[in-house]
């Protein structure tokens, strides 16, 4: 996913790009969380890990996926947030991810693999994997399946699936409703390398929306639904960068350009704002771990052209927070996070406040 798009011109604004280290702290021996962040909690358990996770139109639920004890791979459920047990809603068999609920709270997106042909042999596969790790004391690095048997499908609340949305050979999935639940923009394989695409939300009229070398993906339909924020490693393999790209196709504009990860990118529902989670690697060939934080920054559209801020760090732990997103209502914020007692990935919550 490279494209050729370079950061346009900015207009001669107060509002204009501001110049600014991209990992700046605003303060390196206090914590700035308390800023933004009141009443952290944390709100799932009992799962080996858990996360990406979203609420529900009402802001009552959320879904997320998890690894459970007794599976190799995350599969994908919902809980209430006034208390009671998760529920499953994938299958139960192969890799799940990306779950979205629809913005009329009927109906669950979310992508499996579970019709993969040869699912015994990849259970087996990773369970064996797994069990060498524990024996070994073995930590693998992060590093995420692309696999060719992963499509997206459509699902009742009860976890009934009503129909599978994508066909085609090659990795289908990372899709969000648009806010009027009419579109879907998801991440796809099927032309050689994941690119953005937008579909209805029954699975006809699918449309490429970018085309370029490397990955593009994580892609979510702005509440104008007129943009669509990604991650792209098209300036360098592995190291993603946020953009923006107009839901024609059109006015891609990169938000960050730094020697960093920077992925998970979403829209706040009522103001102009966008976060994602970030961490320097410059170092990371002297051996020094990068941390994740959760970023922010305010952007405004004018004439067609979007134009963003300067960016706000979020949250300075010295465990990993990614995958922020917004409550419908704008005032919480979810993540995750490796800030538990055990260090295992768990989803927190906290109420959001954020004044410029």
């Amino acid at each position: 996913m490279i494209a050729t798009n370079s950061c346009r011109a900015m207009l001669s604004l107060c509002f204009a790009l501001a110049v600014v280290p991209l990992f700046a702290e605003e303060n390196p021996t206090a914590s700035i969380e308390s800023k933004y962040l009141k009443n952290i909690r944390q709100v799932t358990s009992g799962m080996v890990k858990a996360g990406e996770g979203y609420f529900s139109p009402d802001g009552k639920q959320i879904i997320y996926q998890a690894v459970p004890l007794d599976y190799p791979f995350y599969q994908i459920y919902t809980q209430p947030l006034a208390g009671g047990r998760p529920r499953r809603i994938s299958t139960g068999r192969g890799r799940t991810t990306c779950s979205y609920f629809s913005p009329d709270g009927k109906r669950i997106l979310f992508a499996s693999s579970h019709l993969d042909p040869n699912i015994d042999a990849t259970e087996s596969k990773e369970r064996k994997q797994q069990e060498e790790d524990r024996k070994s004391g073995r930590r693998r690095r992060y590093n995420w399946n692309f696999d060719p048997h992963m499509d997206i499908f459509e699902a009742d609340l009860k976890g009934k699936i009503l129909r599978r949305l994508t066909t085609t050979k090659g990795y289908d999935a990372e899709g969000a409703y648009s806010k009027d639940g009419k579109l879907i923009a998801f991440t796809s394989d099927r032309d050689g390398d994941p690119d953005l695409f937008i579909m209805n939300s029954d699975g006809s009229g699918v449309r490429r929306l970018n085309n370029a070398p490397g990955y593009d993906g994580g892609p979510f339909i702005s509440p104008d639904q007129k943009w669509v924020v990604f991650r792209s490693d098209r300036k360098k393999t592995a190291y993603l960068q946020i953009y923006v790209i107009g839901i024609d196709g059109k006015n891609e504009t990169p938000l960050t350009d730094n020697n960093g990860v920077n992925w998970a990118p979403y829209w706040h529902p009522t103001k102009p704002y966008i976060i994602w989670a970030g961490a320097d690697h410059t170092n990371l060939d002297k051996g020094q771990r990068p941390n994740y934080d959760l970023w922010l920054i305010k952007y405004k559209v004018i004439d067609g052209e979007f134009y963003r801020s300067a960016k706000h760090r979020i949250t300075d732990n010295s465990s990993a927070d990614v995958l922020p997103v917004f409550s419908p209502d704008g005032k919480k914020l979810m993540w995750t996070s490796t800030r538990t007692r055990e260090h295992s990935s768990q989803l927190f919550i906290a109420d959001f406040e954020f004044e410029e």
